[in-house]
């Protein structure tokens, strides 16, 4: 039977990174988990030599699909010394938002090869349609002759793999270790891909991070014009990780008109500045709702704040998007707007939102 206990000694087989006892023996496994037949492992490597890592990384695969039932081994690596200015970052001024003047909290970055513009989706406040905004902008953006990658970096709360209406798993790459799943032309990396229905995450930060960085590196995107990213809600883990480890080239915020999101957007939208990483604009969520019976329009969470915050601060107003049950119950159905009703008004509205995001890629 496939289960903690078998796979934990199937890994007494495979030498610590110092040559003394095995990984088992010296604590380097943090976590086992067993999602159907694919096993993801999480390990503690203190070790700054890549050989040595991938010499463990590869022989943990083979010894735990030697017991049979295993599809796929997802490794998180964590426990590398960090360099000065990488993974850390710089030490910040007392006082002061932004990082100590000559300090580059960027060390680790480095570029996804063939992958031209990287698009983080985030906002600091969770239920403002976030994942839905992710979903139906990369599909306008493939529309238009684009091609895109859509990576679910919520970790907690992946939601791509429904939104986009898949239950592929992804297999193993030609030249990464994982190769994505595609649907609708576009390539697609969530957890969800690897977890069963209703099981929860319960992961702390560092495991976070190193899904993260999984999926940013060892994920076969290939040639992209665009690599969407639908971020978890708030400033933490996973935003850190993200622009720590590859060069961004934008954010895109999403708020509603309410004043508790509009606050957050702003938190939000400041993180990505005081760290460096441009912002391409704000997308203003349930901007009004359009009665379908008599067409008269409400502004339920008042309207305009996405506007106001835009001009304030002075980043790009992107566009604003309706509260819409149709947008809501196609994307439930796994039949995002954009592609089952691209006629619609907020399928055009969504054209044009990623018509500027285009426009604001310095490579588009």
């Amino acid at each position: 039977m496939l289960d903690h206990t078998t796979i934990q000694s199937a890994l007494e087989a495979v030498t610590d990174v110092y040559g003394v006892g095995s990984i088992v023996s010296q604590k380097r496994v943090e976590r086992i988990d067993v999602r159907g037949d694919t096993v993801v492992l999480s390990l503690n490597l203190p070790v700054d030599d890549a050989q040595v890592k991938q010499r463990v990384e590869a022989d943990c695969r083979l010894e735990v699909k030697k017991l049979g039932g295993v599809r796929e081994v997802i490794i998180m690596t964590k426990g590398a010394r960090p360099r000065l200015g990488a993974a850390a970052g710089p030490a910040r001024p007392a006082g002061g938002p932004g990082p100590v003047p000559g300090a580059n909290p960027f060390d680790g970055q480095a570029p996804l090869e063939g992958v031209r513009n990287i698009v983080a989706v985030s906002s600091a406040k969770g239920g403002v349609g976030k994942s839905t905004v992710c979903v139906n902008l990369a599909l306008a953006l493939a529309q238009g002759g684009a091609r895109v990658g859509l990576m679910d970096a919520d970790v907690y709360g992946p939601s791509i793999h429904v939104l986009m209406g898949t239950s592929d798993r992804p297999t193993q790459g030609r030249v990464k270790e994982i190769a994505p799943v595609v649907k609708d032309g576009i390539k697609l990396m969530s957890l969800g891909f690897l977890t069963e229905k209703g099981q929860p995450v319960i992961w702390r930060g560092p495991i976070v991070m190193g899904v993260v960085k999984k999926f940013l590196q060892d994920v076969e995107w290939g040639e992209l014009d665009y690599l969407m990213i639908d971020m978890p809600p708030g400033t933490g883990d996973a935003q850190l990780t993200l622009v720590q480890t590859v060069p961004l080239t934008g954010a895109v915020i999403v708020t509603t008109p309410s004043e508790l999101a509009l606050v957050d957007a702003e938190k939000g939208l400041e993180m990505y500045r005081s760290v460096g990483a441009p912002v391409l604009g704000i997308v203003e969520n349930m901007s009004y709702f359009v009665c379908p019976h008599c067409d008269e329009r409400t502004e339920i969470f008042s309207h305009g704040g996405g506007r106001e915050i835009s001009d304030r601060l002075k980043v790009e107003f992107l566009g604003e998007l309706p509260l819409d049950p149709h947008l809501r119950k196609v994307g439930d159905e796994g039949r995002p707007i954009v592609s089952s009703d691209p006629g619609s008004p907020v399928s055009r509205a969504f054209v044009e939102i990623a018509r500027r995001i285009r426009a604001a890629c310095p490579v588009a």
